[in-house]
């Protein structure tokens, strides 16, 4: 099942004052789209930065391949390689731009879909099934339980095995 971060644009107050309505739910995940169509995706989600590291890479790496002579098949396996990477860090560039604008992850939620991770989240948030993290002190469950002293058994049981051993604190 798909695992989502959800985060919270800047706000002063708490995160209950917070608009639920720009909450961005982030997949974590591979991106298709962002593998595809990789600065387009980019310049729809406003990750200015990220497009401008992909432009270098992917500028420098395709450079650098025709000034070594490398054939045309070598130089579009390494834009593939730099795209699948974009597909499989998109999710991670997304938070990154997030956090970086001064957003705040409020959880991490599960669901099938986003349909099903938006009502698990705001279920949770708006406090109808607890809080989103919950914790509780432990119970304090007294002593550990007693112990027995039992003696050793005689050496005429088991005669030479439980004899030749050194008894605890004395010599044989």
């Amino acid at each position: 099942m798909p695992v989502y971060t959800v985060h919270a644009p800047p706000s002063d107050g708490d995160e209950r004052g917070a608009a639920p309505d720009r909450f961005v739910f982030v997949r974590d995940g591979f991106y298709v789209w962002a593998f595809v169509f990789g600065p387009l995706w980019l310049l729809t989600r406003r990750l200015w930065l990220a497009l401008l590291g992909y432009l270098a890479v992917s500028v420098a790496a395709a450079v650098a391949l025709s000034a070594l002579g490398v054939a045309s098949g070598p130089r579009f396996l390494v834009l593939l390689l730099i795209a699948m990477l974009l597909g499989l860090e998109a999710g991670s560039l997304w938070r990154w731009t997030l956090r970086r604008r001064g957003w705040r992850q409020l959880d991490v939620v599960i669901g099938e879909d986003l349909p099903a991770a938006e009502r698990r989240f705001f279920d949770r948030w708006s406090g109808r099934q607890g809080t989103a993290m919950s914790f509780s002190l432990p119970i304090d469950r007294g002593a550990p339980p007693p112990t027995r002293s039992m003696p050793l058994p005689a050496s005429s049981i088991h005669g030479d095995i439980v004899g030749s051993f050194p008894r605890p604190g004395g010599l044989r």
